[in-house]
């Protein structure tokens, strides 16, 4: 696969043998589960079968990941500007959402009194990782400018190529400054308007751009809405795929009360993860081939919690409404988001790990 994330046949692969294996464990066993049902608080429920968590280590860990440094850049410079397109049409409390998310990472956002785990602490394993100088990934991560274009100025279908030609309309208008040192272009596009690749091969991808494109090369990065075109691709665990009836936890409700909205936080987590620790496709990826990088957002896809694996998203929790979580945020908000990998466990790590 080439230059993007969330692999669909990937998936299917994962869906269909969790599908065989968690059926089997289920009938064996039918009270196992990995769901928090209590309120909001940590316990220590029943984990998968061991020949699923054979690890003390979070589900994920191997000695055998060869995830190494490259020798480019990682985004060090403080703080990390987010320059935030809107393309298509999008409501104030959608925008809100995402936008208090992605403010929640800096460690400033979220208060010491604020519930543990924290969207912060799990930022904390990002900026674990540093370039040639030994500069961490840096902490502090901002909203620079924001520009909506609901004109849809390139159409209600974008390819790879055009969703480059619209960062290059706000560089080019002067709404977005050219940031190359710690700048992150990001375009979500809203729930009507599609992009190649999505849903069939993608939920989100990060590049660079081309200078005869935009003019300059500059880290960006795209996720799409999926809430009405394949929420049970990009969403899940809030849809699950019908060939998974009976064969998994059951699709679980999201902590914000939108679908296509929580699933698609977790996909700009795991973006903004990856663009931080490899915003050329030259600094920290598995692999030989840079076209086509395992990235840390990758080796932990599907991992949400302890116990994970196999089919598992882990031990989440679940708040006395139901609302599915492994994570707090500004404001009160509660996120699902997908856990990265450690360069120091050498393994898929979260804020809500139990061991």
């Amino acid at each position: 696969m080439s230059l993007h994330r969330f692999s669909f046949s990937f998936m299917m692969l994962i869906f269909f043998a969790a599908s065989l294996v968690v059926a089997a464990t289920t009938a064996a066993n039918p009270k196992q589960q990995t769901l928090n049902t209590q309120k909001a608080e940590f316990f220590n429920p029943k984990l998968p079968p061991r020949t699923l968590s054979s690890s003390k280590k979070f589900e994920g860990s191997s000695n055998l990941v060869d995830l190494r440094y490259h020798m480019g850049p990682v985004l060090s410079s403080s703080p990390i500007n987010i320059y935030l397109i809107w393309y298509g049409r999008w409501s104030l409390s959608q925008k809100l959402l995402i936008k208090d998310f992605i403010t929640s990472i800096s460690p400033s956002a979220t208060p010491a009194s604020s519930p543990s785990p924290s969207v912060s602490d799990w930022w904390k394993t990002v900026s674990l990782y540093t370039d040639q100088t030994g500069a961490n990934v840096s902490r502090s991560v901002v909203i620079a400018k924001e520009h909506s274009d609901t004109r849809y100025s390139h159409g209600s279908h974008l390819t790879r190529l055009s969703v480059q030609q619209v960062i290059a309309n706000a560089v080019k208008s002067a709404p977005f400054p050219v940031d190359h040192r710690n700048g992150i272009y990001l375009i979500l596009t809203s729930h009507d308007v599609t992009v190649q690749d999505f849903c069939r091969a993608v939920c989100g991808f990060h590049y660079f751009t081309f200078p005869s494109m935009v003019g300059h090369t500059l880290p960006y990065a795209w996720i799409g809405n999926s809430g009405k075109q394949c929420p049970e691709v990009c969403a899940y665990p809030f849809a699950v795929p019908g060939y998974m009836g009976g064969g998994g936890p059951g699709e679980l409700t999201p902590p914000n009360g939108d679908v296509g909205l929580d699933g698609m936080i977790s996909v700009i987590a795991h973006e903004l993860a990856e663009l931080s620790t490899n915003p050329l496709v030259n600094a920290w990826y598995a692999g030989e081939d840079p076209t086509a990088p395992t990235e840390i957002g990758d080796l932990c896809e599907g991992l949400y919690g302890t116990g994970g694996g196999g089919g598992y998203i882990g031990q989440v929790m679940r708040d006395r409404k139901g609302r599915t979580y492994n994570m707090n945020g500004k404001k009160g908000r509660k996120f699902l988001v997908q856990w990265v990998w450690s360069p120091v466990s050498k393994a898929c790590a979260g804020p809500n790990a139990l061991d």
